[in-house]
């Protein structure tokens, strides 16, 4: 088995930050960077601007309908329902939407995704993002209307929110309320470069732009570094077994010998790296086989 060295956390530019290892849905065991605590923290405070900036636009239209002061208390009640909608899925959906990122995660690099390897679920999305509302933003809004009188309740709450806002640095993967329960992380995925000399060989398998797209940026980074690890009899029998599953998503009905297997995936390597490389050029990175 090839060191712990060479597996995919290099890929991902070497950093120092915290390794963990999952299985990919290909049975290849992986080595993922947890994302650190400031990269978190600074991605959901431009998360805060922008959903802040897009309530104050809320505000200033509603303001504008609800002009006249005979109605003003409905317009505060309305004001209310719409800081809720937009606080709760602001997260939701761009996770949704964007597989497990929101604009402060993409421009922070980092993504959210499933502890055990698999998708990123529609209700693990909305578990994660739901449970916020009761981590964070109910307790300081009950600090907000407490009295001066209420000394021991506003302990409670500011201990509350001490507790969630420090549980990230008691547990190995740093992980909030929202992860423990929906059975997500969030790692940093930077993007990068693929490179460039295992794509140089010429090959004779052709592959059509519809066997290109059912992976993304990160199943071919874990290719290229299965593709790097030395030969041995373990390094041959992943080879296989990626081959055989890649096969099968791709609808590959022609037979490869054991002798073919390693060309087979350089010349997907090839294929693949040059179709994704196409797609940024036209403004579409496709970060793993979920994106859209």
């Amino acid at each position: 088995m090839a060191p712990s060295i060479d597996r995919v956390a290099l890929l991902f530019g070497g950093t120092q930050r915290a390794q963990r290892e999952i299985v990919s849905p290909e049975g290849v065991t992986l080595e993922v960077e947890v994302a650190d605590r400031g990269e978190r923290v600074v991605a959901f405070v431009l998360d805060m601007l922008f959903s802040l900036m897009a309530t104050i636009v809320i505000y200033m239209v509603i303001g504008f309908v609800f002009a006249h002061g005979a109605i003003s208390s409905v317009a505060v009640t309305v004001l209310q329902f719409l800081d809720f909608i937009v606080r709760n899925f602001y997260f939701t959906h761009f996770e949704l939407a964007w597989q497990g990122c929101t604009p402060g995660k993409r421009i922070c690099g980092l993504k959210v995704i499933d502890r055990e390897g698999g998708p990123l679920l529609p209700g693990a999305v909305v578990a994660r993002n739901l449970t916020r509302e009761v981590e964070m933003f109910l307790p300081f809004q009950l600090f907000l209307s407490m009295g001066n009188d209420s000394s021991w309740q506003t302990l409670s709450v500011l201990a509350w929110l001490l507790v969630i806002a420090l549980l990230p640095a008691f547990n190995r993967n740093r992980l909030r309320a929202g992860d423990l329960i929906a059975g997500t992380m969030v790692i940093a995925l930077p993007r990068q470069q693929l490179s460039g000399d295992l794509a140089d060989k010429q090959q004779g398998y052709q592959f059509t732009p519809g066997q290109l797209q059912f992976y993304g940026a990160f199943e071919l980074q874990v290719l290229e570094e299965l593709l790097r690890r030395p030969p041995s009899a373990d390094t041959h029998r992943a080879l296989a077994d990626v081959t055989a599953k890649i096969c099968q998503k791709i609808g590959w009905t022609d037979e490869l010998k054991p002798s073919e297997i390693r060309a087979f995936l350089e010349a997907f390597y090839t294929a693949e790296r040059a179709e994704l490389e196409r797609g940024q050029l036209f403004g579409h990175y496709r970060a793993d086989k979920y994106s859209t």
